[in-house]
């Protein structure tokens, strides 16, 4: 009994098996480059041992996933793995979807219909949903909403100030994004700090090549950083995050950059690439930063500064302050001076920083990065484990209990 998770991109597929009841993935791997001459991956069991993926050229997402489940059924490791269910990542759920669903033909179509709203990846989801369907056969699918964990913020939050026709026809509000992993680390957060599962107010900094961060009050959203579309919100690796809504205007009138010039431009050359001049990957900044590199330093100081103002904001829909800020995802578990930083803005909320726990990523505090006895936040470093949130999901939706 095990649950395939399959995360389908426009020119990759990230995909881990788990067994059903268990937290550790017995494969992780990643197939990129589809469509292309490179295309091709690996995979990784949990005992360490790495193999390779081999594709033909120009592959689809519909031959990744059998070049996939090929190289699995091969492996000796995983000859008694049977796939009871599949559960897919999909990006944008609109207002369509607000938890996880049972896969059929309409849910199909309305994830497609959805695209106009994420071009980038809805698309790519329904082809690997389409795919995975082919190769399985009679084997439930499941979709799992990067946006579903939102849909419980209420309309003063998540509307724009513009007609209200837009909202109506048009389906423009804010939706957020990283839904699974706000969901999943302020569940975690409140288990491991044994937080009052119905009153406890959180922040989570979901910080990676794509950040954003989340209000959390009793388990459920009621605030977050994302808009309609990922580009809203903090700054990121290759995202601008929140910027004058006419610089677009401003752009076109002044460079002569088109529309999708300048849009891909915020979503693909800013952040911290276009801030540093140098690199996306914090790990290669923080070298530089410490090294006294101009661009490196100011990338991380706008970056930290946004990101603090952003968790202040959020308090207003805590309604107070919060019992916990959890720091997670690839910058948020391991960047040290990200941490240090941001949490010196936020002494006025009483947020106090242990030196000596930030500087091994909570180490054997069991994550926890504040000092002890502090009268103000818990603040922590919870992993995220968005793979395994959807193995959870999957297995709850495809397979309910007493069925």
């Amino acid at each position: 009994m095990a649950i395939l998770v399959i995360n389908c991109g426009s020119s990759s597929v990230k995909f881990a098996v788990f067994e059903q009841g268990s937290a550790e993935a017995l494969v992780t791997g990643i197939v990129d480059q589809i469509g292309s001459a490179n295309v091709g991956g690996s995979y990784k069991l949990n005992d360490g041992t790495k193999q390779k993926i081999t594709c033909q050229v120009g592959a689809d997402h519909t031959a990744v996933l059998a070049a996939i489940l090929d190289a699995l059924k091969a492996d000796e490791a995983l000859q008694n793995v049977a796939i009871t269910a599949v559960g897919h990542r999909v990006v944008h759920g609109g207002e369509k979807f607000a938890e996880p669903v049972l896969i059929d033909a309409d849910v199909l179509a309305g994830i497609r219909e959805l695209s106009s709203l994420a071009p980038l990846h809805n698309p790519a989801n329904a082809d690997g949903i389409e795919a995975a369907s082919t190769l399985f056969p009679g084997v439930p699918q499941v979709a799992v909403f990067d946006t579903a964990f939102h849909q419980t913020i209420p309309p003063h939050v998540f509307r724009y100030a513009v007609p209200d026709a837009l909202y109506h026809e048009h389906n423009v509000r804010r939706y957020g994004f990283h839904g699974t992993s706000h969901d999943y680390v302020s569940a975690e957060t409140i288990r491991k700090y044994d937080l009052d599962p119905v009153r406890a107010k959180v922040l989570v900094a979901h910080l990676g090549n794509g950040c954003s961060a989340t209000a959390v009050v009793g388990g459920r959203s009621c605030d977050t950083t994302m808009g309609i579309t990922p580009l809203e919100g903090l700054m990121m690796g290759t995202r601008s995050g929140n910027v004058d809504p006419n610089l677009h205007s401003y752009l076109a009138e002044n460079t002569g950059m088109s529309l999708d010039e300048i849009t891909e431009m915020l979503n693909k050359k800013s952040g911290f690439a276009g801030l540093s001049g140098i690199s996306n990957d914090l790990r290669e900044l923080a070298v530089a930063y410490e090294e006294g590199h101009g661009g490196a330093r100011l990338a991380v100081e706008v970056f930290c500064f946004r990101l603090a103002r952003e968790l202040a904001g959020l308090t207003v829909s805590l309604d107070g302050v919060p019992d916990a800020i959890a720091f997670t995802g690839g910058i948020g578990e391991n960047s040290k001076l990200v941490r240090e930083k941001t949490v010196r803005y936020l002494k006025f909320l009483g947020c106090e920083l242990d030196v000596a726990r930030n500087e091994v990523n909570g180490g054997d505090s069991n994550g926890v990065i504040s000092v002890e006895g502090s009268k103000g936040p818990l603040i922590a470093v919870v992993a995220t484990n968005e793979e395994l949130a959807i193995a959870e999901a999957t297995a709850e939706v495809a397979q309910p209990e007493g069925n």
